[in-house]
């Protein structure tokens, strides 16, 4: 009998054992100035080691209304910067970005945006017939369009895809001054939490895990 106890204390022990140190996946990576290329950030930020923050913002999107920071608490959302004219990296960006879109459907609590970095050109009118193009749900794709001062410094300030002498010599759009392809995570806190090659469907395939993995976390 006591032979017996033992054994069940051992089993029970390595039963105990194994969870407690079975490998978990890792907490996605929150991301500040000190982890990103220094010239993607001004000089006043890049030793920033913690506690960044997407600054406020607001601008207009595809249905005529404003929408910006207020609209995106305890969201979690992607961030893109394109322009509607492009006829190289974003249409597949775009058409990654419909994956993504697809993938969580009728979730509330995720949101897509598509900032334009050539506001001249796209009107509310323009970004709406973009959007449509795309099958975008406009409750839960937003492509913005707004002042040029005010994007390029969210893009530059806030999530790090633009590197400061282009905003600086903005350039012409024909040039893609600000062709970034990235696609940025952003958690219900506003942190970064990844960034992804919108070009690339096997990173694209990760951002949707990762956005998953997210949701999960904020239940």
């Amino acid at each position: 009998m006591r032979v017996l106890i033992v054994a069940l204390i051992f089993v029970v022990g390595v039963i105990i054992a194994y969870f407690l140190t079975r490998p978990g996946e890792k907490p996605l990576k929150i991301y500040n100035p000190v982890d990103v290329e220094s010239e993607m950030v001004d000089k006043d930020l890049v030793r920033k080691g913690f506690g960044h923050r997407i600054q406020e913002f607001s601008f207009t999107d595809q249905s005529g209304k404003s929408y910006g920071s207020k609209d995106l608490e305890d969201k979690i959302y992607v961030a893109e910067y394109f322009f509607t004219t492009c006829g190289t990296i974003c249409p597949v960006m775009n058409a990654e970005m419909q994956r993504v879109q697809a993938a969580f459907k009728g979730n509330n609590q995720f949101k897509i945006l598509s900032f334009t970095v050539d506001p001249e050109t796209d009107s509310v009118a323009q970004m709406k017939n973009y959007a449509d193009a795309h099958g975008a749900d406009p409750t839960q794709w937003h492509f913005l369009t707004g002042d040029k001062k005010d994007l390029y410094k969210l893009a530059r300030r806030s999530f790090f895809v633009l590197k400061p002498a282009e905003a600086q010599n903005q350039g012409d759009v024909g040039s893609d001054f600000i062709h970034t392809n990235y696609f940025v995570l952003v958690d219900t806190q506003k942190r970064i939490r990844g960034y992804y090659d919108g070009t690339n469907p096997k990173e694209v395939d990760t951002l949707i895990k990762d956005i998953q993995k997210l949701l999960e976390e904020d239940k």
